[in-house]
Parts: structure tokens; sequence; C-alpha cells
């Protein structure tokens, strides 16, 4: 049998720090390695895409001013873009992470095209299209027209295809691939980091890493620091993707200035990802987290609330501890094993990363996206 031609992808996504634009940029630089030609159109490089990878592009869209907009628009400058770019480099593919805007104006840049420079629209979901602006009146029928006309939709869990049935009511069939995460050479050794950090050898170290927002619930996971007895066992580091100073008046209150502390806009996350002894996530909602994936990927196992996809992500009592969401008593009973029980620490921490390692990599992850590309290209052509 011959083997199948490379392929030329279009990838748009969010530049900045989130689950998201991690997975999209990985990917890009798996599939290129793959020996495909891939080709990132978004408002800034992303910043975990490799720029001495061959065979991947970045194209930036300018975004004007106009007075005549109140606030300045982004799909129709990001859907000429796209078709420019599909249409110069021959775009078999346009993937698409996120419904609005970036399928929305995949699909229009799509039409804009003659029919034989046409590539065909794969949307990934991540989860806030569905979970967040999938019960928004103002944005919903937006977000099910995007999914309905692209040629494919994948999520990145089970729990997420479900809810984007239930919510939205797409008819369409949604093919789960799950993220991945494929750990970088960190730049300073573990003892550099922890030393940075201030935390001694007989301190634990404590990780948290997200973009902060509301869903995060962080004031839970702050208020669970604050039952914990004898704080001095352990400090918490929050690589922040957004800015922290909400929550630094509930930092001050809980006398929880010395235990904290914060870096924002990290570009080396294994750096800190290697220098952690456990990890902790509150959030009310999660599609996936691929935070706990990050941590698993060097053996350090999280606590976490069980909700959405993460029971796909981690196994309760195996590679990590689920606690009910919104329970801050719980988190810290929880986070408090793992302090007193080395053994246990180990123990989920090991089990982790083999999870990571045998359902997460991108060697079982990235060719179920090029079987999907593929499977969609075959169908446009009959």
């Amino acid at each position: 049998m011959a083997e199948a031609a490379p392929l030329r992808i279009g990838i748009v996504c969010y530049p900045s720090v989130g689950g998201s634009g991690i997975l999209a940029s990985g990917l890009g630089d798996e599939l290129a390695a793959r020996g495909h030609e891939v080709h990132f159109i978004s408002y800034e490089r992303p910043f975990r895409l490799d720029p001495g990878r061959e065979r991947v592009f970045f194209h930036p869209v300018e975004i004007n001013s106009y007075e005549l907009f109140k606030y300045p628009d982004y799909t129709l400058p990001l859907s000429v873009k796209l078709a420019e770019v599909a249409q110069a480099f021959e775009l078999d593919v346009i993937h698409a992470h996120y419904a609005v805007p970036h399928a929305t104006a995949a699909i229009l840049a799509r039409e804009m095209l003659p029919p034989q420079h046409r590539p065909v629209v794969v949307t990934t979901l991540h989860g806030t299209d569905t979970t967040l602006l999938g019960r928004d009146p103002g944005y919903a029928p937006a977000i099910r027209f995007a999914l309905e006309a692209s040629d494919a939709i994948s999520a990145v869990s089970e729990f997420l295809r479900q809810e984007t049935h239930k919510l939205l009511g797409v008819a369409k069939d949604i093919t789960v691939v799950h993220n991945f995460f494929e750990a970088r050479p960190a730049v300073r050794s573990r003892d550099a980091v922890r030393q940075e950090l201030g935390v001694r050898e007989d301190q634990k170290l404590l990780l948290h890493l997200s973009n902060l927002r509301p869903i995060k619930r962080i004031d839970v996971m702050l208020n669970a620091l604050a039952q914990l007895e004898n704080r001095d066992r352990f400090k918490m580091v929050v690589l922040a993707g957004g800015s922290f100073t909400p929550y630094q008046g509930l930092v001050d209150r809980l006398g929880l200035s010395d235990t904290i502390v914060v870096r924002e806009s990290v570009s080396v996350v294994e750096d800190y990802l290697q220098a952690a002894d456990i990890g902790v996530f509150t959030s009310d909602s999660e599609s996936f987290c691929l935070s706990l994936l990050e941590l698993a990927a060097f053996a350090c196992p999280s606590v976490s609330t069980q909700v959405g996809g993460i029971p796909e992500v981690v196994e309760d009592g195996e590679s990590a501890l689920l606690v009910p969401a919104g329970n801050s008593e719980a988190v810290a009973l929880a986070v408090e094993r793992l302090l007193e029980d080395e053994t246990l620490t180990r123990r989920l921490g090991e089990a982790a990363r083999t999870r990571a390692v045998e359902r997460f990599c991108p060697e079982k992850i990235v060719p179920e996206y090029e079987a999907l590309y593929r499977r969609v290209l075959a169908e446009s052509k009959r």
C-alpha cells in the first residue's frame, strides 16, 4: 500500500496561555515532525510554538480599529487571512480550535474561496464554547451553526461531547480525541527552581496552573490551604495565565502571604512541573484539565474536584484524589493526606505518569487527528 501523502494544514487558535493553545501548538509541532506542512494563523505567535520547527509557518492577523466599530473586530480579518493562506498554500484542512470566533471565521473563509481551493474545516471543542457560551442565547445559535457547518467536530472528552449534544442540540457526530502532552526539557534544575521559590528541602511544593477564570474557583483552593495546620510544611506556587490581583486580598485576609508564590506568564512551565510535589485544582467545571496531565507527566499526583472530564484523565484513588466541587474542607483533607503520606503520594504519582504515557501521549493521540483529517477529506471528494 502506498504511503499517504503529507497534508497541508492550517491551525487557528488562541496564542495565549491555556489548554487549547498548548494543545494546538503541540499538535502543530507533532504534525510537522510527521511530515505535514502546518500553518498557524492568529493575532500573535502561539507562546508554545517552536519557532525552529521545520514545515511550521506563522501568519499574523492584523486587527484594525475603525471608528465605525465600537469594538475592534477579529472574526472578519481572521476569515480574510484564512482564505488568503488557504489559497496561497493550497491547504487541505483548516483546524479551528473553538467554534467562535475560529470556526466561524474558517467557514466564512471556505465560502469565499472557489470550490477547487476550499479546505475542509475541522472544529475542536475545548469546553468554553459549550459549557459557558453555549448557555448564552446571544451566542448559542451562532455556535450551533458553526458546528453544524463544520466538516467534522471533535471534543477533548466524552463529557464535552455529551454536553455539546445536550446543551446545543448539535445533530452532527462528534469525535472524541483526548488532549495529549509532550513535556519539553526543563531549562533549570529542580533544586534551582525550588530555591528561587524559597522552598526548603523539608517542605513540599504545591502547584496550581490555570488562566484563573472564576470557574477555576481559586477562592476554594485558598480557603482549603488556610484550613491546613502547620503551613510551614509547604509552599504553593500559582502559575497564573491571568492576573492574580483579584485574589490578593483573600490571600492577605487568610494569612497566606508567606505561603503563596505567584508567577505570571511563565514560558517554560516544565521548570515548575518537575519541581512540584502535589497539584491542586478546585474548578467547578473542566472539560479535560490539561494541567492534571502536565503534572502527571512528571509523576506528580494531584488533588482535584471530580467534575466534567477530569475522571477521564485521572482515576480517584488510583492516580489522583478527587473531591466534590466547592468543598474546601474536602480539598484540605485530601491535601493533608498527601502531605502526611509519602508512600501514597509516590504511588499515585507513578500511576498518574503511567496513565499519561499509555493513554495521552502524542504517539496515540496525533494519529487520531490525522485519521480524522483524512476521513473528512475522503468524504468531501465523494
